[in-house]
């Protein structure tokens, strides 16, 4: 499954505002309430539960915020991109930068994994991480994703 078929550039932030946690996922949510049936606060709390479980920043200025919601009919992917990092309680404790969100119907079994893997393995290509991070705009961000999801 591509990544590709999955993000709307509408569920893309060039510039996140939020300076912690929770700001980061209420701004996601936010974006990503306008192309589900979810309300921002329904996506927001099931992120918030998955969090109470363990951080979701996997460290090197990357987190992945996820959850299941009865309310998504199909996996959603967003992404926010913030300038200054955010303090997230990452795994290495830095601040994070590339934030993908994946949500996922509540009887999904494994298409988020794969779909949580893909993102991992696009991660792991440092060119990939530059070209995010560098990226002006929505549309340089979704070229880069889509580009490299081509690739893959």
């Amino acid at each position: 499954m591509k990544i590709s078929q999955l993000l709307n550039k509408d569920s893309i932030i060039a510039n996140l505002k939020a300076h912690d946690k929770k700001g980061v996922i209420d701004e996601l949510a936010t974006v990503i309430s306008k192309t589900t049936k979810a309300s921002a606060k329904e996506i927001a709390t099931v992120l918030m539960e998955r969090e109470q479980l363990g951080s979701t920043g996997i460290g090197g200025g990357i987190a992945i915020p996820h959850g299941k919601l009865d309310l998504v009919t199909s996996i959603i992917v967003g992404f926010g991109l913030s300038r200054e990092g955010v303090e997230y309680d990452s795994l290495d404790e830095k601040p994070v930068h590339i934030f993908f969100l994946l949500l996922t119907p509540e009887n999904s079994t494994g298409g988020h994994l794969k779909v949580l893997a893909q993102i991992s393995k696009l991660l792991k290509m440092e060119p990939f991480k530059k070209g995010l991070t560098a990226a002006q705009s929505v549309d340089d961000i979704y070229d880069i994703i889509m580009e490299q999801d081509e690739d893959f």
